[in-house]
């Protein structure tokens, strides 16, 4: 017969002996850990959160007090979880009050009895099992309910699929489709009002979008080849009939996934601009959740084989899309196409793994609606199991890798990085600790900190290159790291994961070269040359492509060396460089030509103007320290001027300089206007005829 675990308790305490003489009263019942302050506590909590059934905490401890772990249980949604008593000298009515705020079980006075403490636990750890053994019943059955509604939508929705020949992958992809434009659009703007659950609830409904097809005749459904005009008003009834079905279901008529469905089913062929079916509605009459919906399903059925067609390529499908050749679209919902267009091929061949993960995030949010409910063993065994691997893992891989939270501000490091650096594994602000400054300096704190808060959402990777103090000697390292964000609405920056890589390491000094040989020293932005060799590469890769170069430069820049100096003055050129990078799309192209000149370079579908004047405004305007960022740009466009690099270089250059003469800050477009002027200038390297930029 198995052995039932020792429960364990969690010892905070900065006295040795009240520690020995509570480990006298309960260790023969209990296995123990120690904590001699609040920061040991934090950590062991957080390494042990899924062993640790009870804490006994001290109030008055060094580095950190008990009100002070208090808070950051709370913060980490751990003392909803673990149960928390309070032993302590400090029996004043207000501390006790306090520490009840702060979610504590249970308060007992020092001099203590040990009969009091002990059957003090024993009641507490007693009634934590069984709310946790109610919680995983409860936990299970929601999980259970979950997988058998999901799977009757599948099953719903597949038999629909069998019967119009459709790859049995298309719902999977709808659902995907549907989560991924949601969670795009939602980092884009309120408008609409969408929740995380709302995301969940659609991503489900959206699996019965072609319900209404199962009316449909087959030789209809399955035509091989075009429908007469007949045969074409009846698959249109699809959508009718779908909403109907809906409205006909006999019992749950008051369930939101129900109306959402509904919603779906009749207006999924509607389109922006009142040209589509049944019901001709336009712009936002149609609801978000059908406009999701339609594009998704556009995009699958473009790449997907269909009885009537083969599938078409993604960028293909991309392009005809933005293009309005399917109908038209919302344009914010084809910015969250174009934004996430890179991401699409990968995420579908994943879908089955995709779906796994929306219906846990569906579970998630049922436990989060009931707030009664904490986390289930299950999911304690998960995150003891995922804490194991990443030990483990960072152990063989002997990089630092490492945690950084905001509120409270805590550095926690791997076993091996905590070792290797000399420190605890948790360093509580590590901004003014100096033990951790001693090591990484407090001005790269700062700029990596700063980096990492100016990051989007959608592009939340930040790499840092800087010198780390190991062992008495200081060895350059790369530091890459990712944002984490909380859940809320909106959700709120909570602070960074990461990795410091010693690059001294052969791999890591072959690609310091690369980086080196492509990259500007000053602002890491790619430097001219290279540039030129990327963009003229993409140009003969698709001839066919529209294309824009911009030219632009900051405005009174030599005041700002004047006046506060140079170091000052690379320290704007960086920022402005950070600015540029964060208002640019992945597949974009950003440099620095020289000075206080860079350059941009971009493909485009449709309207440019938008988009030029989105990173125009990004990167102009505002202050940095004393000194204000004007900005002065120079568009030129393959459309305009032709492919060739140097034609478009100096027509954008001369558009600058255009906006230079009419008195700088703000952007213009190359035309024919300015022709005559461009071929009056002879073909130079970018830069030395432009000191007149700058005056």
């Amino acid at each position: 017969m198995e052995q039932k675990r020792k429960q364990t308790i969690l010892i905070a305490d900065d006295s040795e002996i009240n520690r020995s003489i509570l480990v006298d009263i309960l260790g023969d019942e209990y296995d123990i850990l120690e904590a001699e302050d609040g920061v040991q506590a934090v950590a062991a909590i957080r390494k042990h959160l899924a062993e640790i059934d009870l804490v006994l905490l001290d109030i008055v401890m060094p580095e950190m007090d008990g009100f002070e772990v208090l808070t950051v249980m709370n913060q980490q949604n751990w003392i909803e979880d673990l149960p928390v008593i309070m032993i302590s000298a400090e029996s004043a009515p207000a501390h006790m009050e306090r520490a009840y705020n702060l979610g504590v079980t249970d308060f007992i006075s020092r001099p203590f009895n040990a009969l009091v403490v002990h059957r003090r636990v024993v009641n507490t750890t007693l009634l934590y099992a069984k709310q946790k053994k109610l919680v995983n019943l409860v936990a299970e059955q929601i999980y259970e309910k979950e997988q058998q509604n999901g799977l009757m939508i599948d099953i719903l929705s597949h038999i629909v699929e069998f019967r119009n020949g459709e790859s049995g992958q298309h719902v999977l992809h709808i659902r995907t489709l549907t989560e991924l434009f949601l969670q795009h659009l939602i980092l884009k703007t309120d408008r609409y009002q969408i929740t995380r659950a709302d995301i969940s609830l659609i991503s489900t409904a959206s699996a019965l979008h072609d319900i209404g097809k199962i009316a449909i005749p087959s030789e209809v459904l399955n035509k091989p080849g075009r429908l007469t005009d007949e045969e074409f008003k009846i698959m249109k009834t699809h959508s009718a009939v779908g909403a109907d079905m809906m409205d006909s279901v006999p019992v749950h008529q008051g369930e939101r996934l129900v109306a959402v469905a509904r919603s779906i089913c009749r207006w999924h062929h509607e389109r922006w601009d009142g040209r589509g079916y049944p019901d001709g509605l336009k712009g936002d009459e149609i609801p978000i959740e059908a406009q999701i919906v339609a594009l998704a399903d556009v995009y699958d059925a473009l790449t997907s084989p269909r009885c009537y067609k083969p599938a078409f390529t993604h960028a293909k499908a991309v392009e005809m899309i933005l293009g309005g050749q399917c109908g038209t679209f919302n344009p914010l919902i084809l910015e969250c196409l174009t934004e996430t267009a890179d991401r699409l091929p990968e995420m579908l061949r994943s879908a089955q793994t995709q779906a796994s993960h929306m219906e846990l995030r569906s579970v998630a949010e049922e436990m989060h609606r009931h707030e009664e409910l904490s986390a289930s063993e299950r999911t304690l065994q998960l995150l003891e199991h995922e804490r194991m691997k990443y030990n483990f893992f960072a152990a063989m891989t002997q990089e630092l890798q490492f945690e950084y939270t905001d509120s409270p501000p805590m550095l926690i490091l791997s076993a091996w990085g905590a070792e290797k650096l000399g420190l605890g594994e948790t360093v509580m602000d590590p901004l003014h600790n100096e033990r951790a400054l001693a090591i990484f300096s407090g001005a790269d704190m700062h700029r990596l900190s700063q980096a990492l808060r100016a990051a989007p959402r959608e592009n939340p990777v930040v790499t840092y290159v800087c010198k780390i103090r190991l062992g008495g000697a200081e060895r350059w390292h790369r530091i890459i790291a990712r944002t984490t964000w909380s859940s809320d609405e909106p959700p709120k920056y909570t602070g960074f994961i990461g990795k410091a890589v010693d690059i001294h390491d052969s791999h890591e000094k072959l690609a310091t070269l690369e980086q080196e040989a492509s990259h500007d020293a000053l602002t890491g932005l790619l430097n001219h040359a290279y540039a030129q060799k990327r963009i003229l590469a993409q140009i003969e890769a698709g001839p066919s492509s529209h294309y824009a170069l911009a030219i632009l430069d900051l405005d009174h820049f030599k005041s700002a060396n004047d006046n506060f100096g140079h170091s000052f003055g690379d320290q704007v050129l960086k920022h402005m460089a950070e600015r540029l990078h964060f208002s640019i799309r992945g597949g974009d192209t950003a440099a620095r030509v020289g000075g206080d000149e860079f350059l941009i370079f971009l493909e485009y579908t449709s309207d440019l103007e938008p988009v030029i004047d989105r990173i125009y405004q990004a990167i102009s305007g505002g202050k940095f320290d004393d000194f204000t960022i004007s900005v002065s740009m120079g568009v030129a466009t393959t459309e305009m001027v032709g492919y060739s690099y140097d034609t478009l270089f100096h027509a954008a250059d001369q558009a600058l300089y255009t906006v230079k003469r009419g008195g700088r800050g703000r952007c213009c477009f190359y035309d024919q206007s300015m022709a005559d002027t461009l071929s009056a200038i002879s073909p130079i390297d970018g830069g030395e005829a432009r000191g007149e930029h700058d005056e």
